[in-house]
C-alpha cells in the first residue's frame, strides 16, 4: 500500500497478554482497508505466540499522511516502537539514526527487497510484503461495450484502442482514470528502457522518457481516460470500484478495497502492456518494512514482534486476504497462488510483475520521495493543459539538475 490520507485512528487495539503484561509494544501502520488485515493477523494468527513471549501489542493505525506522522513522532519522541517505512522515504529515517539495525535472520527474504532497506551496509527494516502494478478490469463493462478484454499481449497502443472503444460504446464509462504520479506512469517509462538514474547518478529525461510521457499524458485527449480527480476519486481503484472506469492500474492492494466496495465485480487482471517499440514491459516494485524505533525502551520486544509479523505463517495469512505478496521467497510457489478465483489470479499476475523486463523499486536512494516531484508536476500540468511537454519537461529537467547537484 502507498498513500493514506487523514489523521490518527482514535481507537487503539491491544493484543497479547492481559493489562498486567510486562512489556507493551506500540506498533503503527496505514489506516484504511489494512486495519482489518492487521487486526486479523494479530488476533487470528499471532495472539498465542505474543502471549508466550510476554508481549502486549498496542496497535495504532494511522488514517492520514503516514510518513509525516512517523517523521514528526520520531522528532518529538512520541513515535511507536515498531512502524512501517516505505522504500521511497525510508532513507530519511535510516540516515538520521532513528531506526535500529535488524539483527535476526533474514536469509529467507527476497534479496532485492532487502537491498531497498539497507543503508550504509546495515539492514534497518524487515520487508513485510511487496506489490507490483497490473491491469485490473471489469469484465462486465467490456462485455457490455462489445470490446475484447485487456490481455497479456497488449501493447500501449492496443490497450489504448480498447479503452477508447469502451468509452465510445458506453459514454458514461471511461476506459481508465489516470493520476499524475510517477507511481503509475513510471511503469510505462521503464518499459522503454529508460532508467531514473544514469551511470553518473543523474536523471535524464531523454527521448525514451518523452515517448512514454507523451503516451501517458495523451490518454485523456484520446478519449481513453479521464483524470481521477475529475471523476471524483483520488486513485484509479476508486474509479474501477464505482464503475466509472473499466480499468485500474494498481497492485494487489486493490483486492481488499474491491471486496469491500464492489464485492460482485467480475474482475479480470493481466500484466502491464508492452512498449510497442521496445516490446518490453516495465514495472515498479513497492515494498514496506517493519522498523524498530532506535529510541524505543522495548526495542528487543519490538524486534520480536517484527519477526512474528513476517513469519511464513503470517505472510501466508496476509496473502490470502488479497493485500500484498509475501516477501519470503519460499511462498512464491504457494498452492493458493495457483487457484482460479479472481483474487488468486490477480495476486499471481502481480507476483509475475517481478519478472517483467525493466523492473525498478519504488526507491530513489538518498534523494527520497522528493525525486518524483518534478515528474509529477510535469504530468499534472500537461494533462490539465496548463503547459505542453516542450515546456514542462525542460522545466522538470532543470529541477532534477538542481536537485542532484546538491
Amino acid at each position: 500500500m502507498l498513500f493514506r490520507p487523514g489523521a490518527l485512528v482514535a481507537a487503539t487495539m491491544l493484543f497479547g497478554l492481559p493489562a498486567s503484561a510486562e512489556e507493551i509494544v506500540r506498533i503503527s501502520g496505514w489506516g484504511g482497508s489494512e486495519v482489518a488485515i492487521v487486526n486479523g493477523l494479530l488476533t487470528n494468527v499471532l495472539a498465542e505466540k505474543l502471549a508466550e513471549e510476554g508481549i502486549r501489542v498496542k496497535y495504532e493505525p494511522v488514517d492520514g499522511d503516514y510518513s509525516q506522522f512517523i517523521i514528526n513522532g520520531l522528532s518529538a519522541g512520541t513515535a511507536p516502537d515498531l512502524f512501517y517505512v516505505d522504500t521511497f522515504w525510508a532513507r530519511s529515517v535510516f540516515s538520521a539514526g532513528q531506526a535500529a539495525p535488524v539483527t535476526n535472520d533474514v536469509s529467507g527474504f527476497a534479496a532485492n527487497l532487502l537491498t531497498a532497506f539497507t543503508y550504509d551496509g546495515k539492514l534497518y527494516s524487515i520487508p513485510k510484503d511487496f506489490n507490483t502494478l497490473a491491469i485490473h478490469f471489469n469484465k462486465d463493462i467490456f462485455d457490455d461495450a462489445g470490446v475484447g478484454y485487456p490481455s497479456d499481449d497488449d501493447t500501449w497502443t492496443t490497450l489504448q484502442e480498447k479503452l477508447v472503444a469502451v468509452n465510445k460504446s458506453l459514454p458514461e464509462v471511461d476506459g481508465l482514470c489516470v493520476v499524475p504520479e510517477y507511481a503509475r506512469f513510471g511503469a510505462f517509462a521503464l518499459s522503454t528502457g529508460w532508467s531514473p538514474f544514469d551511470a553518473r547518478g543523474k536523471t535524464v529525461l531523454d527521448k525514451r522518457f518523452r515517448r512514454a510521457f507523451d503516451f501517458y499524458t495523451g490518454l485523456v485527449k484520446s478519449g481513453a481516460a479521464v483524470m481521477a480527480a475529475d471523476a471524483g476519486h483520488s486513485w484509479t481503484g476508486g474509479c474501477l470500484a464505482s464503475e466509472r472506469a473499466a480499468v485500474a492500474i494498481e497492485g494487489a492492494w486493490i483486492l481488499s478495497a474491491l471486496r469491500d466496495s464492489a464485492p460482485n465485480m467480475n474482475l479480470g487482471t493481466v500484466r502491464m502492456p508492452k512498449d510497442p517499440e521496445s516490446s518490453k514491459r516495465g514495472n515498479i516494485v513497492f515494498s514496506v518494512g517493519w522498523t524498530v524505533n532506535a529510541a524505543s525502551k522495548v526495542s528487543k520486544a519490538a524486534a520480536k514482534v517484527a519477526e512474528l509479523l513476517t513469519t511464513e505463517e503470517a505472510q501466508q495469512w496476509v496473502l490470502e486476504q488479497g493485500l500484498a505478496l509475501p516477501s519470503r521467497t519460499s511462498l512464491n510457489d504457494n498452492p493458493w497462488l495457483r487457484g482460479g478465483q479472481p483474487e488468486q489470479i490477480a495476486s499471481r499476475v502481480v507476483l509475475e510483475g517481478l519478472s517483467d523486463d525493466h523492473v525498478m523499486p519504488y526507491f530513489f536512494g538518498d534523494v527520497g520521495g522528493s525525486w518524483m516531484q518534478p515528474i509529477n508536476a510535469a504530468l499534472n500540468s500537461v494533462i490539465l493543459g496548463e503547459e505542453d511537454a516542450n515546456t514542462a519537461l525542460p522545466s522538470a529537467q532543470s529541477a532534477f539538475d538542481r536537485m542532484l547537484a546538491k
